[in-house]
Parts: C-alpha cells; structure tokens; sequence
C-alpha cells in the first residue's frame, strides 16, 4: 500500500493511531523527504549568511544584498558564474579594468567587445547631433530673474561659448560659440566703457519713468507725467514702449526690468475682442518684430506665441485684389482701409514693403507657410510692375497693382522698403537671390537719378516728383548711409567700393545737418539751395523727435570701418540729448534744433528705447555684441538672426 492510500484512510479513521513511518516509508521516499528537509536548513542558513543585514534590522536596497550574495559564491567558485557586472559608481569609460571593492576583475573580452562597440556607436551619433546643432542650437529659455546689474546670461560663458551642464565633465566635448547678445565688452578703453555706460543709464532713466507713470500705455508724456498714443496705435493701451524696448532692456543687461516686462507680454498683451484701427506697418515693425527679437535672443516660446497672435490678425488687410495690404485694420471686425490722403487710396510702398523680414522668420520658426506667401505675392507683383525710369514710386493701387503719384523719396513713404531688400538677402544667408537683384537695380537707378552733391561738397539724396527733383533730405533718409555700406561690403567691385564711399559721404552730410544746429540735433529735414546747405527752412522741418536713422548710420560705419569719427559724433549726440531733451521724467522731443532754448513737445517716443539707445549703446560696445555678421536688424533696429548662420534662427 502506497503513502497516498494510507492518508485518506488516516483522515477517515481519526480515532485510530497512526502507523509508523518506519514501517510505511520505502527507502526512495525516505531519501526524497531527507532531501527537502536538507533544502530547507540550507536556505535558512543562507539567509542568515548571505544576507547579515537582515539579523541586524538594517533594511540596505536589495541591489546590495545581490552584489553581496555574488561577491561570497565568487569565492567559492568563480568560474561556474556570470562575471558580477560593475557598480554603476566604478564604471570606467576609458577601457580600463573596472575596480571592486580594491579588486581587480578579470577582463570579459566579450564584454569589452561588446562595450567597444557601444561606445563607437554613441560617439557616432553624438557627433552627428553636434554637427547638426551647429546650425539649430535651441539652449533653454532665458528668462532672466537675476539683479539689474547682471550683464551676462548664466547660459552662457563669458566668451559666448554654450556648454551643456551634462558636457562639464567631458574634456574633449567640443565647444558651441553663440552670439553675443548681453554685455558690451570690458576689453574696450575706459573712456568708451564710461560713454557706454552714460548711455546705460539714459535706458534706464527712460524705462523707469515710463514704467513710473505710464505703465502699460503705449508712449510716455514725459513733462505730464502720464501715458500717451498716437493715432497709429488706436485706441488700445498695447504697451508699445515695453515691447519696443524689451530687447534693448536685455542686451544692456537689465534683468528685472525685462522681466517684468516679459510677464506684462504674457499677461496683458492680447488682441482678442479688441476693436481698434492700428497701422499694419507699424503694429508689424514694432510689435511682431520686437516680440520675433525677444523669441530669438531668449527661447522663450512665449514670445513666438504673442507675435504669432499679432501676425495673424493682420492677415485680413492683404485680402485685396492684388494681394498688397491696406495701411489700416481693425483688428476686432478684420476689416481694413488704406488712408484717404494717400494718392487716392493707395497702400504705401514703405508700409508694404517693410514686412519680409518678420513674414518669412515668422513662417519659419511656427511651420506656418501664409505669411511667407504673403510677402511672395508683393514681390511678384511690384515685380511685373514697369518702374519709371527703374525707380519705385511711394505709392501703389492695391486694386489695380498700378503705380499712384510719381512721389519718389528715399526718406518718408519710400525708405524701408530699400532697407528690406538687401536685409531681406542678407538674412536669407544670400540665397534669396531675387530680393539681391532688387536691391542692386533699385540702388543704380536711385544713385543715378537722385545722388546729388551740393555746392559745398555734400552728398544727398534729392526726391522726384513727377520727373522733377526737389532737393530735400529727410531725416528717415540718413539710414541710407548706413544701408549702402553695409550693402557694399556684401557685393562685388565696383559696386563695393561705389557704395561703400557713398555711404560714408551721406552719412557725413546727415552729420553736417546736426552739427549746423544749434542744439547739435538734426532737423526732421533739410535742404539745399545756392543760399543753404543741410538746414530746414520751414518751421514743420525743424523739429526733432529723438529719431535713430543718423545714429544707426554712426554704427553702422564704425562696425564697418573702426573710423574714430563715428564715436565722436554719436558721442556729440548723446550730449545733445542730455542737455535738450533730458527732463525729470524721461526724454522728450524739441520743436526747432536751431533754437538755444527748443520747446519740447512731451512725448518719450517708444522707438528712442527700441532705436535711438540701443545704436548708441551698440556704437560703444564690442563688434561681437549683436555682430552684423550674425544679425539684421529690422527698421525698428529688433535684431532679427540670420538663417543658417546664427544658431538663434531657431527654425522648426
């Protein structure tokens, strides 16, 4: 009778003793049953022995416990198991022998194979995504919440150079240089230092009251102490001047305040349900760009975001006939208008072409192909159109894609239009070769058909009305000083040379029309006679209102040629401004530059932050700080990166 028949009757019969084991249990079962219960003592030993920590109550990770259990079965019999892998804390990337607990392991070859080919693979791919970062290098947003005085953003070193936290340790991780977008250089002599930082503290004068007592407003009345708008914003408080002068606040190095200005854009700055009339060309100039110029020098998505919401309520104004834009929209009902003054209601060409450079970044960092297509529907246009005399009239039909008056001016109504053809290049890195071969015909017939030189030696600019010149230079006009020479160091012989002295001879007239001034500030424009030279004479020419255009071309020109005169006479301007335009509540503008004592006129303008500073500012800094080889800067002097060159174009 076998074992399991005997325990049912057991069960059944519970009053009756049970019958030896001695006697029931067959040899076979007496060893089977010697074995389990040896299986159990040694488990209860190697609980004890392998695992003290338990008899102690200390509850180590289990991952110890398993290396200790390895380490003792090691000794016994290595060669039966598994080499024991390493601590993650030893590991050894050089290939050398891996160290445990002062021992030696014996190599696994195998395992070294296998390791060896790891890490090739991983260097591969390693370097092939460095390689590709050269080019689209997205480090974490900048929002900075350092002191005010910090000049230099923690992401970057001293020299420009992004490294990745994780890269520290790496001796041979090859170093990323990104622009230099803070700061200004400390290797410069102490006398710019000190004039770079006069000019620090007028953006700071300047930011401080506007935020005192205009806050959120669109300009600020400096004398009055309270907010002021232009028609050109409507009737909304945008925050024109904060997010004009965003960018400025960050190249000096202004943290808090760019960061209160930042959360102000996140929180407040929101078309949505707004019925307001705003200018097209200056909602696009002043706000796309500077929030596209915010987006790029920092990485914060917001911006991208907020100029992306802009942008788009913009869109309804090039619903016309042609495809080019009206001047005016209303941003709650999309419809738009063109102004009545303007050769019978006809788009600007300075207002229609002034857009490219924010359309085609704007299409490629949201992967949104519209506004590219925007500006490509202009330039097809004014393309097929025929130019008198191969010039561009200020004014087109956007109904009929005709040319209105015969007005031709490289100052109001015409100038950034030019700017943004080379610019327009320029940040393509040269392959928009169609806005280049613009540029060029447009620039040959301007120079041979309005270049004048006056009796005294000065070179200007005249403007045509039809067919017939008037030799007046506008203030907007002076920014061709420095558009020429920056376009001839880009072009070949001769028309290299030819632009770049001509460049240089305007912007010495345009230095003559402030220095021929009382106040040493130039006029809103000036002409030339038998009888004068460089001076208004109407009393609506005499005024100025804190304009950038001949600044921008003193910078310009020093980047270019390090001639002394360019600091001098921005120099001769920051004093100017300090003594008639400075007042206790920011800078304000002046009625006539030929009076001693000028009336002001109580606005602080939103592009004196944006422009007239940042130049002067720019003009006593380094070459690397915003370096033209890197950036272009829009009409309201947001520094917009260049494609394929600066690792701040941050395409998708």
């Amino acid at each position: 009778m076998g074992l399991e028949n005997i325990l049912p009757t057991y069960h059944r019969s519970p009053t009756k003793l049970p019958i030896s084991l001695n006697k029931l249990c067959r040899s076979k079962e007496r060893v089977l049953l010697g074995f389990v219960c040896f299986g159990l003592v040694i488990a209860c030993f190697g609980t004890v022995f392998f695992l003290p920590e338990l008899r102690t109550g200390i509850a180590l990770p289990s991952i110890n416990s398993v290396y200790k259990v390895y380490e003792h079965v090691q000794k016994v019999g290595p060669e039966f198991i598994l080499q024991l892998p390493p601590l993650a804390k030893d590991d050894v990337h050089d290939g050398k022998s891996q160290q445990h607990h002062g021992q030696i392991d014996k190599p696994d070859f195998h395992l070294l194979e296998d390791q060896a080919r790891l890490r090739a693979k991983i260097e591969t791919e390693e370097k092939l995504e460095l390689e590709q970062n050269q080019l689209k290098v997205l480090p974490k947003p900048m929002i900075p919440s350092s002191k005010s005085e910090a000049s230099v953003s923690r992401s970057t070193e001293p020299n420009g150079v992004f490294k990745k936290e994780s890269d520290k340790n790496i001796a041979d991780q090859p170093k990323i240089r990104l622009p230099k977008i803070q700061g200004g250089g400390d290797d410069v002599e102490p006398d710019i230092k000190t004039k770079r930082e006069t000019v620090r503290k007028m953006m700071k004068h300047a930011w401080d009251n506007y935020a005192t007592y205009a806050w959120g407003k669109n300009e600020l009345r400096p004398i009055s102490h309270k907010g002021h708008s232009a028609s050109i914003f409507g009737s909304g408080n945008f925050g024109a001047s904060i997010v004009d002068g965003l960018d400025t606040l960050y190249i000096m190095g202004f943290m808090d305040e760019f960061k209160r200005g930042r959360d102000w854009v996140e929180e407040h700055l929101n078309l949505t349900g707004v019925s307001s009339e705003l200018s097209v060309f200056e909602t696009n100039i002043r706000f796309v760009g500077g929030l596209l110029s915010c987006f790029a020098i920092t990485g914060d998505s917001m911006f991208r975001e907020k100029a992306l919401h802009i942008a788009e309520r913009l869109l309804p104004a090039f619903n016309t006939l042609t495809g080019i834009p009206h001047a005016l929209i209303n941003i709650g009902t999309g419809t738009s208008k063109n102004y009545a003054w303007a050769s019978s209601g006809s788009s600007i060409l300075s207002e229609f072409g002034t857009m490219s450079l924010e359309f085609n970044y704007l299409s490629d960092i949201t992967g949104n192909p519209v506004f590219r297509q925007k500006i490509e529907q202009i330039t097809q246009v004014i393309k097929k159109q025929e130019k008198p005399e191969g010039l561009y009239p200020n004014y087109l039909n956007p109904k009929t894609g005709r040319w209105g008056q015969q007005h031709i001016s490289m100052g109001a109504l015409g100038d950034s239009f030019y700017e943004y053809l080379l610019k327009s290049w320029l940040q393509s890195s040269k392959t928009d070769n169609e806005a280049r071969e613009m540029y060029v015909d447009a620039m040959d017939a301007a120079v041979g058909k309005l270049i004048q030189k006056s009796n005294g030696g000065l070179t200007y600019f005249a403007e045509m009305k039809f067919g017939r010149l008037e030799h007046k230079m506008d203030h907007l006009a002076c920014f061709t000083g420095g558009m020429l020479a920056l376009g001839g160091t880009h072009l070949e012989e001769p028309l290299k040379s030819k632009h770049i002295a001509l460049g240089k001879a305007i912007t010495h007239t345009c230095h003559e029309s402030y220095d021929r001034s009382n106040t040493k500030l130039g006029p809103e424009a000036f002409r030339f006679s038998d009888a004068i030279e460089a001076k208004a004479l109407k009393s609506n020419e005499k005024y100025y209102i804190l304009r950038p255009e001949v600044i921008e071309s003193y910078f310009v020109l020093w980047r270019l040629t390090h001639d002394v005169r360019y600091r001098q006479w921005g120099w001769e301007a920051v004093q100017a401004l300090e003594k008639h335009c400075r007042v206790d509540g920011g800078y304000t503008g002046i009625k006539n530059v030929y009076s001693d004592e000028p009336t002001q006129d109580d606005v602080q303008q939103s592009f004196f932050l944006a422009e007239t500073l940042k130049y002067l500012y720019l003009l006593f800094s380094d070459d690397e700080l915003i370096s033209l080889d890197e950036w272009v800067f829009n009409t309201e002097a947001h520094p917009l990166p260049i494609k394929k060159v600066n690792p701040f174009y941050r395409n998708i």
